[in-house]
């Protein structure tokens, strides 16, 4: 079986349980296993959970989700720019897939329920597929 871990911002618990579970209902529909679960605080500190799990020999991949939601000013747009720099930037050093499932950055609250799921599930594909031989 192919080990993975997820990464998943605490900020947005209620969604972020969400976005697990739909996480966990696709690694058993595909008979991977998830090896790690780590919770962070928001998405700056993704980068820096995912660079040490993707250090580990028993984790192949990993799904790193989340919410960076409208704000007053700019900062989200900013924060979600560089996390995500820094995410393809650990995948492309590790070469190992990761799958991102973080909804915005600029979403309105409105829009995030029927996002969750969707997103979480678009993640996983992504990082599954992907750790297939090429």
């Amino acid at each position: 079986m192919t080990g993975f871990a997820v990464v998943i911002g605490s900020f947005h618990r209620k969604e972020g349980e969400a976005m697990l579970e739909t996480v966990r209902e696709g690694a058993r529909e595909r008979g991977l296993t998830i090896v790690a679960e780590v919770w962070v605080p928001g998405s700056m500190e993704k980068p820096l959970a995912l660079k040490r799990l993707l250090l580990r020999e028993d984790i192949e991949g990993a799904v790193v989700l989340g919410i960076i939601e409208r704000g007053e000013t700019a900062h989200g747009l900013v924060m979600a720019q560089s996390a995500l720099k820094a995410i393809i930037d650990l995948q492309l050093e590790f070469m190992k897939p990761v799958g991102v499932g973080i909804l915005g950055p600029d979403i309105h609250p409105s829009q995030i329920p029927p996002r969750v799921t969707p997103y979480a599930r678009a993640a996983f594909d992504a990082m599954a597929v992907m750790l297939q031989p090429q």
